[in-house]
């Protein structure tokens, strides 16, 4: 959209711009201060450049959502997905999407051998982009964006063995206390490697996984230690030398991939993701019996129905009771 000017006019406010041909329009605003006339001058220019602003491309759009994030992690993300949506999708309006133009781009990447769930993100970074263009007015109406049905994934759970072969095969004391961390607290390995000593509460024993500059869109919570998370803390405390609980040398680290692979082949556990240590503390507390509401509030999930949906499949012992009650095989008949 061509930038647009406030200014002053016969004792009131204007808006003026230049059109694409090079001359400058100018309208009478109505407003009495000038962050009413920002606000009037925004819906003056829009009224009056209705087809421009139904122009906007999927590519202008995209760019537009991405700098609005700023230097939150998904900026970064759709800077990759972009170069194969906006392959596809850059040159339509928002208006000209639709089922069949996201299916065939759908079956356009399964074709170049990506995974549906790869092609179930970037169409999700599409919509997230609808909405964006949606909210702050630039589209009345964001377009449904089609998309496969989500792959489940198979998960590997560790056993309580192979959690402690984990820990013990890490030889460098960051990864280590890391490690401790992961499947101590069910955080996301992001949220280990942002986490300051001055949200580690000793007299409380709580550990405050949030941070309040926005910069992660996923959930975060404040979780109780146990035992092993304290003394493991305590003592990286006593040897800090810097305010990030993670760090080496006195510096917070940006990744522990070579560290945990490292540890991963030490410990012989074959193929492991350092996500799946979120999992296995989540499906830990529930097999062990603990609430899926308390479950959720440790993984930071504001809602229960996204615990339930990750994590039902692995609840079978949960309906034990239900199966029972329809073993009609071996009970008696009643006469």
């Amino acid at each position: 959209m061509s930038d647009i000017s406030i200014g002053r006019l016969r004792g009131g406010y204007c808006v003026y711009w230049t059109k694409a041909n090079g001359k400058r329009t100018r309208y009478q605003l109505q407003a009495r201060t000038r962050t009413e006339a920002e606000a009037e001058a925004i819906d003056v220019y829009r009224r009056e450049n209705r087809d421009a602003v139904l122009g906007d491309t999927i590519s202008e759009l995209w760019e537009a959502y991405r700098t609005d994030l700023g230097d939150k992690p998904t900026a970064k993300t759709m800077g990759y997905t972009g170069k194969a949506v906006l392959a596809h999708f850059g040159p339509y309006r928002p208006d000209q999407i639709d089922k069949a133009l996201c299916r065939s781009y759908a079956s356009k990447r399964i074709a170049e051998g990506k995974s549906v769930g790869t092609v179930w993100t970037e169409l999700g970074h599409l919509q997230s982009t609808m909405n964006f263009a949606r909210d702050v007015n630039i589209i009345d109406r964001a377009p449904r964006i089609w998309r496969p049905v989500k792959p489940e994934t198979d998960k590997r759970i560790l056993n309580a063995g192979e959690a402690r072969a984990l820990i013990d095969g890490a030889h460098d004391p960051h990864i280590r206390l890391a490690l401790i961390l992961l499947l101590g607290t069910a955080a996301r390995v992001s949220a280990i490697l942002d986490l300051k000593w001055d949200r580690v509460d000793f007299e409380r024993g709580s550990i405050n996984l949030r941070i309040d500059d926005g910069t992660s869109r996923k959930g975060r919570a404040i979780v109780p230690m146990s035992r092993g998370v304290r003394a493991a803390l305590s003592v990286a405390h006593s040897a800090a030398l810097s305010d990030y609980v993670i760090e080496y040398a006195g510096h917070p680290i940006k990744s522990m991939r070579t560290g945990f692979k490292a540890a991963v082949e030490r410990a012989g556990l074959g193929r492991v993701t350092i996500h799946e240590l979120r999992h296995t503390a989540a499906v830990t507390m529930l097999s062990a019996g603990v609430p899926l509401v308390k479950v959720g509030q440790m993984l930071g999930h504001t809602n229960t129905s996204v615990t339930y949906r990750t994590y039902a499949r692995y609840l079978p012992e949960q309906m034990q009771d239900a199966a029972d009650i329809l073993d009609f095989s071996s009970k008696k008949r009643s006469i």
